[in-house]
């Protein structure tokens, strides 16, 4: 059963020491530090990657943060993982919570952030479902890192 949770929220970014550009690009670093309130009542604490274009209105981000609070009332911790691209003005964002990252009440989060920018004010939509976490084990992990390096010449 899917639940949802919304609210607004306050993002700080700080960006950090600019990459060289290459090939029109430049990419850049920010830190990020969010505070959720609503549903969600937390602190977020990530990186930020992201590059532009040379075309008007192109870009891409990637972002991992921490998440640490209560979600309805169930204190924990999980990460969220975001995907953002943003094509000629055409935005894309995918805003999903990383596999087994959910502790305390939190454990077996799964779900999806939907970041809602309205007036210059931030909200969020978070549909989420909580279920019994399943047998744990680092090797399936280990491995896939391990086989993805592999690879590389």
């Amino acid at each position: 059963m899917t639940t949802r949770a919304i609210g607004p929220f306050e993002v700080k970014l700080t960006p950090q020491g600019p990459e060289e550009e290459g090939g029109g690009s430049a990419i850049g670093r920010m830190l990020l530090h969010k505070t959720f309130h609503g549903d969600l009542d937390a602190v977020s604490r990530g990186q930020m990657l992201a590059a532009g274009t040379s075309v008007k209105g192109s870009a891409g981000y990637v972002a991992i943060e921490r998440v640490e609070g209560s979600l309805h009332g169930r204190p924990g911790t999980f990460v969220l993982q975001h995907r953002g691209v943003m094509t000629r003005g055409t935005p894309e964002l995918s805003v999903t919570v990383v596999p087994d990252s959910g502790t305390g009440e939190l454990e077996g989060l799964d779900g999806r952030m939907e970041i809602v920018i309205e007036g210059g004010r931030h909200s969020y939509v978070f549909d989420y479902s909580i279920q019994p976490p399943k047998a744990r084990g680092g090797a399936e992990t280990h491995f896939f890192f391990a086989s993805s390096t592999a690879h590389r010449s």
